[in-house]
């Protein structure tokens, strides 16, 4: 029996917006050193001619790139949302390509809580939910917040904690 299934209500941290524009800054400043390295290696070697058009090519490429790493994640996060009851877990995102997922408690197969340097620094942990044939993501929420909702999808999935 299929019951109507409300919007999601759940959101993101606002602090995902400062980690998502700290990573990609980090991507924009490496990426530049290597195009910076490239022209330099371009005009210290004399490489063919084309090969330093394509590399002028690129620089309004990445600074398009650029800016827009520094927009995406307020679009980001104002389209997030998520919600769990005891049959559902949803996830809805997207501004353009609006994608909006149910997925049964009863495949849910695993779910975890992982944290990377920035998200650790920021007090964050993103979720991911392993079923049969995918895997889901919910990308930043406080610590508290997403043990607690990673304890509540076990719960409601009924999966077993493994001693190790």
């Amino acid at each position: 029996m299929y019951t109507q299934q409300t919007e999601p209500q759940g959101r993101l941290s606002k602090e995902a917006v400062k980690v998502w524009m700290i990573s990609a800054t980090i991507e924009n400043v490496i990426g530049f050193i290597i195009l910076g390295a490239l022209l330099y290696l371009d005009f210290y070697f004399s490489w063919k001619e084309w090969i330093g058009w394509i590399l002028i090519g690129l620089i309004p490429i990445f600074m398009a790139g650029s800016i827009w790493s520094w927009i995406h994640p307020w679009f980001l996060y104002k389209s997030w949302r998520y919600d769990v009851n005891e049959e559902f877990l949803q996830l809805k995102s997207g501004v353009l390509n609006e994608t909006h997922q149910l997925v049964p408690m009863t495949k849910i197969q695993s779910v975890a809580t992982k944290q990377g340097p920035l998200l650790r620094k920021y007090g964050l942990c993103s979720i991911s939910v392993e079923t049969m044939g995918s895997s889901h993501t919910i990308p930043a929420l406080p610590k508290v917040t997403g043990t607690e909702l990673r304890n509540q999808i076990a719960q409601f999935a009924k999966i077993k904690e493994v001693e190790s």
